[in-house]
């Protein structure tokens, strides 16, 4: 276990002294790396931030039921059973909201109570909200708007409206979005490792002799290649911590102009960077797409100067 230890130990002293010999060609192959990671990791950022949102509201969808103006209140009440009754089968809750009750209910919302009174009479009608439960796939939403086209076969009945369908447009949104995101890391993992095929292939070049007096010598190929693999990995693992900080700073900005929009809203919403656990997790991809770089560059070269 100490020779392993001491021989990594001895692969990384020559992976840095690498670096310090050609410190200008290193920190540019950094730059160049962390601005192809930049993109993927600001996506990561963004789709985390969203997460929460998305997972906050309610996907169930929700059945609003509005009846005719002249529809007496005691025939408006008289749809329930029928509501229930198709219904039946569905984890639903039916709730009668009175004319009155959406009104007061309206004035507390908006805040247009001044404009509201000068209408005069209540122009709001009778209605229904039902809230289902339990739909979430593509044959269950086919579900729910065949309920809604039975409810407007009913009397009295002047529009249905299903709601929460664009909180599933979201949920989608949000798996196409996922999908591309994962479609450009990919695009732009493999441009990193060509980065570094071609960085790691430039050291070898340059180290040719070294590398043949070391087989003279009696050095493993292993024993070779350490520091070169080291090299590739502290590559990707700096260009990946570049990348991490550029997108951390890119987030004052835009919180700036989200402030200002989110409080339109009423909300206090904020991009924040990625938890720990996630910068640890991308830095790791970052160094091991290096060593995955550094690798195919090494095998390949390498046996060519044999």
């Amino acid at each position: 276990m100490n020779v392993w230890f001491r021989q990594h130990r001895f692969a990384f002293g020559a992976a840095l002294s690498h670096v310090r010999k050609a410190p200008g060609s290193f920190l540019f192959n950094v730059l160049v790396v962390a601005v192809a990671l930049a993109l993927p990791f600001a996506g990561v950022t963004l789709l985390d931030n969203a997460r929460p949102l998305s997972e906050e509201l309610s996907v169930d969808p929700e059945i609003s039921l509005f009846l005719k103006t002249d529809t007496p209140r005691d025939q408006a009440q008289a749809l329930a059973p029928q509501l229930q009754q198709i219904l039946h089968g569905s984890h639903a809750k039916v709730s009668f909201v009175p004319r009155e009750q959406a009104l007061a209910s309206l004035k507390e919302k908006s805040g247009l109570t001044d404009v509201i009174e000068t209408l005069g009479d209540n122009p709001l009608p009778d209605s229904y909200v039902m809230k289902l439960e339990g739909f979430a796939s593509g044959a269950d939403a086919a579900r729910v708007d065949g309920l809604a086209e039975q409810m407007r076969a009913l009397p009295d009945v002047d529009s249905v409206q299903v709601d929460s369908a664009w909180v599933k447009r979201l949920a989608a949104l949000l798996g196409v979005l996922r999908l591309a995101l994962l479609l450009l890391a990919i695009t732009l993992g493999v441009v990193v490792i060509a980065v570094v095929f071609n960085t790691i292939r430039l050291q070898v070049l340059t180290q040719r002799e070294e590398i043949a007096v070391s087989k003279l010598l009696g050095a493993t190929d292993n024993f070779i290649h350490r520091p070169f693999y080291y090299t590739g990995a502290l590559l990707g693992l700096c260009a990946g911590a570049v990348a991490l900080g550029a997108v951390a700073l890119a987030l004052r900005p835009l919180n700036t102009a989200i402030a200002e929009f989110a409080r339109l809203y009423a909300s206090e919403f904020q991009l924040t960077p990625l938890p720990p656990m996630g910068m640890a997790a991308l830095l790791a991809i970052s160094a091991g797409l290096g060593l995955v770089g550094a690798m195919l560059s090494v095998q390949r070269h390498l046996a060519r100067l044999k």
